[in-house]
């Protein structure tokens, strides 16, 4: 937790909290409370969806809940309380197509749990005993799990064989872009969010301190930079992929952004982008018939960057019109 306050803290200093003129003419975006948090410090980071259930799930970043809700529910239940496997966070989080929950922990590595009877699956743990920083997660096409450190700048890789054989593994590095990514500081955090393409050809990944956005090569692990034109990926966390569209929350911005990507993952171009106080520190988000549920992480008001009382309950926020 220490650590992420000091990088969080000097990631909220050098940023601009105002809208930038085009995003505040924006009107026609729409941001409504979803659902409902129940705890007084929740802090959310991460969120997934069942594509099969329609359940929402979102995990505490403070002490590890996962909380889910389902279609027709305002507030959400406790999913795993805090604490559950020796969790002490709650970063990323997806929903495979088999129904297995993945749910990543900062400093320990990711956890597997089965979402109809929550019994943990797997655990994979991050090797050695250096500084680490798990953050986001991403599922390609043929179940394989792929994880940012943000500490470290390199993504892991979990096959479905080793999720079938259970218990307790370490994380295989399987993208190094420690020589990739623009200098930075020795405590910076660089990658954040993380998608798969559809086809399984690539992932996308984001260094929020440099701004940029990384294709990995899934055949020949080549790793090169996506061209951005209209834009840039400065303080972006988490990411959603759909239909050749990318969204981006841009954490102490207070905004989201959409791009449309290339057919070959090779360049990006800025469609919309939209700065609202309304997303309260928005860190992640995914889509759902058009709506796009966004994290409210309020990590700004008494949470790991800032002082401060939240306001309460804690929701995730439903944006509708980008």
């Amino acid at each position: 937790m220490r650590r992420f306050v000091a990088l969080g803290a000097a990631a909220l200093a050098a940023v601009s909290l105002q809208a930038p003129p085009a995003a505040q003419a924006e009107s026609r975006v729409r941001v409504s409370a979803a659902y409902e948090l129940p705890g007084a410090k929740v802090y959310p980071e991460g969120i997934a969806t069942d594509p099969r259930s329609g359940a929402l799930y979102a995990g505490s970043y403070a002490d590890g809940t996962i909380y889910r809700t389902t279609p027709g529910r305002r507030v959400a239940e406790v999913f795993l309380p805090a604490g559950t496997d020796a969790r002490h966070t709650a970063n990323g989080l997806r929903v495979d197509r088999a129904g297995r929950l993945w749910v990543t922990d900062s400093t320990a590595g990711v956890t597997v749990y089965d979402t109809r009877t929550r019994r943990l699956l797997a655990r994979f743990d991050v090797p050695g005993a250096g500084p680490r920083f798990v953050n986001d997660v991403a599922i390609g096409p043929d179940g394989s799990a792929y994880l940012t450190d943000s500490v470290r700048a390199v993504v892991y890789r979990v096959t479905p064989r080793e999720v079938a054989r259970g218990g307790r593994a370490t994380l295989t590095p399987r993208f190094d872009l420690a020589g990739a990514l623009e200098p930075h500081a020795p405590d910076a955090f660089t990658l954040n969010g993380i998608v798969a393409d559809p086809r399984g050809r690539y992932l996308l990944t984001v260094d929020l301190t440099g701004g940029d956005l990384y294709r990995l090569d899934l055949a020949s692990s080549a790793i090169r930079k996506v061209r951005l034109s209209g834009g840039d990926m400065f303080h972006a966390d988490g990411l959603e992929i759909q239909h050749g569209r990318l969204w981006a929350a841009h954490n102490t911005a207070y905004a989201i952004s959409r791009w449309r990507v290339t057919a070959d993952g090779s360049a990006a171009r800025l469609e919309r982008r939209v700065a609202d106080r309304a997303l309260q520190f928005p860190t992640t988000l995914v889509r759902r018939h058009g709506v796009l549920y966004v994290v409210r992480s309020q990590f700004d008001k008494g949470g790991p960057l800032g002082p401060g009382t939240p306001e309460v309950p804690f929701t995730i926020a439903a944006v509708r019109g980008i």
